[in-house]
């Protein structure tokens, strides 16, 4: 484990520092310039298409989804641990400067996620039965035809399946079982138990699901993701209002430190900015998945008059993880834990070791809480409210994403190797649920960074190479509410 641990780090290093960060700012720039900032002007109308047609209840729909159970799926795919135990991660590493990365990374990448969506729902196809599928294997074979084009579709088809349908569902379900093992301990409770009676209760939930098919992953996620949303969003406004006092220095604390990052992880300028936005970038990309290729599988299904629709709906998925749910983790995680000094942002140290105590990414949201309802509620309540709160709305988050994970990866797993072997992925992304709920922690969030890493190098290829198409799809004059 140790030596594998050393090899993943290492590929990640190159990945993350350097070829991930010159694709996702190249091409969120790329196509905000070529769609004349698209982000910004189809923003508003974004908004009308998710929020003016918002359904519990969607219901059934004939050959894919509607927009918003398509967009629904997304956001259970963007919002997971990313946005708990990856910004935190992110801070903690990179220091609170992290997120200004991330939000640059968000920006730009609303107006890749817009080219992602478009060109799924313009390369999207039906099988003999109807069903509609989608994603970058489809539009990556329409880039490049020939064996480049179906050797870089198999390239990204394998990396998803390891990504997003074994791996990267082993890290939210190592997340979820992680964190209730910390908070039942407390009260006795052997964790290694715990991980186990959580990590077979999250993989039978989500075979249920998974085994039932997309329309049964619709009906779950866009009930379950404006739940989740607003649970989460309000206790951190609680936490927030208690702290309100911190959050003018917790947000000078983002700006200050995105430049002077050296002030809080040591180093020279350069390589403290340098691990500043490169935690920026890859917890960024964890989090939004804009570049990824991932949430593509999910806005292929919408049905829409045009792809241009669907785009300005995934945009605001992007801006809803990003800017509000991420956001919401950072300021509680800084107006909490840097403001009063557990953690000491004057202090030079290096992942971490400025640290006053045991605070690591897994915990920093749940002290974070545990602090503020301490002061509500008195010590030992409110540090039981404050944890058990935070570990249902990370199950809720990690629960979602597996949901959405496990359905993009088992699109590329057929695509490899034919519909008859759904049933076969399906057992085998089951099993890796519940490992991940007993496997070491750091290696999984280490081998989850490096496929998702090389998820977006051939997508980014294939959007670079559609550029054209993207431009002609997009509407830039004044549009009308579909």
């Amino acid at each position: 484990m140790g030596i594998l641990q050393t090899v993943v780090d290492t590929i990640n290093t190159y990945l993350s520092d350097y070829i991930l960060i010159f694709l996702l700012v190249g091409v969120g720039l790329y196509f905000t310039v070529r769609t004349k900032f698209v982000q910004v002007r189809c923003f508003g109308e974004g908004m009308k298409n998710v929020f003016g047609n918002i359904k519990l209840k969607g219901g059934k729909q004939s050959g894919g989804l509607s927009s918003f159970q398509a967009l629904a799926a997304a956001v259970a795919a963007q919002v997971g641990t990313g946005n708990i135990v990856g910004a935190s991660g992110a801070i903690l590493i990179g220091g609170p400067g992290a997120i200004f990365w991330m939000w640059i990374i968000a920006f730009l990448g609303m107006a890749t996620i817009y080219a992602e969506a478009l060109l799924a729902q313009k390369t999207k196809a039906a099988d003999v039965n109807g069903n509609v599928e989608g994603g970058p294997v489809y539009y990556i074979k329409a880039a490049f035809k020939g064996k480049f084009g179906k050797f870089l579709a198999g390239f990204f088809a394998v990396a998803a399946v390891i990504a997003l349908g074994f791996v990267g569902a082993m890290v939210q379900s190592n997340s979820i079982a992680s964190n209730f093992a910390g908070v039942l301990s407390d009260f006795g409770a052997d964790a290694t138990t715990v991980k186990i009676i959580v990590g077979i209760i999250v993989a039978l939930i989500a075979g249920f699901v998974l085994i039932g098919g997309v329309s049964r992953l619709a009906s779950f996620t866009e009930k379950l993701v404006p739940v989740m949303a607003a649970l989460y969003l309000i206790g951190g406004l609680v936490v927030l209002a208690v702290n309100i006092k911190n959050l003018p220095a917790a947000i000078g604390m983002i700006f200050k430190y995105a430049f002077m990052p050296q002030a809080i992880v040591g180093g020279t300028i350069g390589a403290a900015l340098k691990k500043a936005i490169s935690q920026g970038a890859k917890r960024g990309l964890f989090s939004n998945e804009a570049g990824m290729g991932s949430t593509p599988h999910a806005h292929a299904l919408a049905n829409v008059k045009e792809p241009h629709t669907q785009g300005t709906s995934a945009m605001i998925g992007v801006f809803i993880d990003t800017f509000v749910v991420l956001t919401m983790t950072a300021l509680i995680v800084i107006s909490t834990l840097y403001c009063d000094g557990t953690i000491n942002p004057a202090l030079p140290g290096t992942e971490g070791s400025a640290v006053l105590g045991v605070v690591q990414s897994s915990n920093m949201v749940q002290l974070a809480f545990q602090k503020t309802f301490a002061v509500l509620f008195g010590e030992q309540v409110g540090s039981v409210i404050g944890g058990l709160f935070v570990s249902i709305c990370l199950f809720f988050f990690a629960f979602s994403t597996i949901l959405s994970w496990n359905f993009f990866g088992k699109v590329n797993f057929t695509h490899l190797f034919g519909k008859k072997s759904s049933l076969v992925y399906s057992i085998i992304a089951i099993v890796f649920v519940f490992l991940g709920a007993i496997f070491q922690n750091d290696l999984v969030w280490a081998l989850t960074d490096m496929f998702n890493n090389l998820m977006v190098i051939p997508n980014a290829i294939a959007l670079i190479a559609l550029g054209g198409v993207v431009v002609s799809l997009t509407k830039f004059g004044k549009t009308e509410k579909e």
